[in-house]
């Protein structure tokens, strides 16, 4: 077997360690009705499996928690797969579950969108509501809207927009210091994957005409430490670099290289994910901004609109996790106190 399987239990302690220790425990889970066509009766326990991307990822973890929280309210027994940032172990995965028979509702966080759409595909066919949530589950990542004929709900971000937004603040930055050129770092978080091909194309297209100059890459895997290398070396070979863009997670890892070098007060950072910490690094002027992202939301939006597929039959189409936040989703010194993180970074 390819994948494995627990259930993830309320969070008491730290997040990240009740995620990757005492929060999983094994279970078992019971079948779900024969017929394909068949809404669940109201008091019957749901059973649902969640295909997170990487559980250890701090992003991850509340979104985790929050679909717990609406699962424990609703009798249902929420299984979370974990494919730990590997697209094959997640097709793996899903298989697994529509071949078991055991669930009733799958929740896709997809790694690589367009390899789970057969997959998803069959578990509609097998009468197994799917709700995808966070990443794209489809080819098009310039949209939100349902790619797969038959999902309940999508409640995703949209990559170009995410990627548009930050090559915009990379310009601002660029423009907040006359600097022309504006010599940047782009780290990548996984350079291969869909999600930062999309996002880069839509930033390359946001900078364009743009006085920004990429002078050096990387990739940092969500790890603030993997930045801190990378990020140690290209200073290295480019001391008199401008700004570093990236997620979160890398930027955290940059702020240590360039607190290290001396140098935090004379290279902008822009990033992406709206961390309490980036939060914190943006009021206090250490980061130029950030673009807000909502993983506990969409966790709640998504085993809620799992539910409402289950117990009534409702298909509630596209969910937007994004709406109604302010300033264009994008924290600046100004606006920060108008946000609240969600994650802690």
């Amino acid at each position: 077997m390819r994948h494995s399987r627990f259930t993830l239990t309320r969070r008491r302690g730290a997040v990240v360690a009740a995620l990757a220790a005492a929060a999983l425990v094994l279970t078992a889970c019971s079948a779900p009705g024969d017929d394909p066509g068949e809404t669940p009766a109201e008091g019957e326990r749901l059973q649902v499996a969640l295909m997170a991307f990487a559980v250890a990822n701090t992003y991850v973890a509340p979104m985790l928690e929050q679909a717990q929280a609406v699962a424990d309210a609703n009798n249902v027994e929420l299984t979370i797969f974990d494919a730990n940032n590997d697209p094959n172990a997640q097709l793996a995965q899903l298989q697994d579950a529509i071949a078991s028979g055991q669930y009733d509702g799958i929740i896709t966080q997809p790694i690589y969108g367009p390899g789970l759409i057969d997959g998803v595909a069959q578990a509609i066919a097998a009468g197994i509501k799917v709700v995808n949530v966070d990443q794209i589950l489809g080819d098009d990542f310039s949209t939100n809207a349902v790619q797969v004929e038959g999902l309940s709900a999508n409640v995703s971000q949209r990559p170009y927009d995410m990627g548009y937004k930050l090559g915009e603040q990379t310009v601002a930055a660029c423009a907040s210091k006359n600097l022309d050129p504006c010599q940047v770092a782009y780290l990548y978080n996984i350079k291969a994957s869909a999600l930062d091909d999309a996002m880069r194309a839509a930033w390359d297209e946001a900078v364009a005409g743009s006085p920004v100059e990429v002078v050096a890459e990387g990739e940092s895997f969500f790890n603030p430490a993997n930045a801190l290398t990378v990020v140690q070396d290209i200073l290295t070979a480019h001391p008199d670099l401008h700004g570093i863009v990236g997620a979160d997670q890398s930027m955290q890892g940059s702020d240590q290289a360039l607190t290290a070098a001396g140098k935090i007060d004379d290279v902008l950072l822009i990033g992406f994910g709206g961390s309490q910490q980036s939060l914190e690094a943006v009021a206090a002027g250490r980061w130029f901004s950030s673009v807000m992202m909502v993983p506990a939301s969409s966790g709640r939006l998504a085993m809620e609109a799992m539910v409402s597929a289950l117990r009534d039959g409702n298909d509630r189409g596209v969910v937007d996790p994004f709406d109604g936040l302010p300033n264009g989703w994008i924290i600046t010194p100004d606006t920060a106190s108008q946000f609240t993180a969600e994650w802690p970074g």
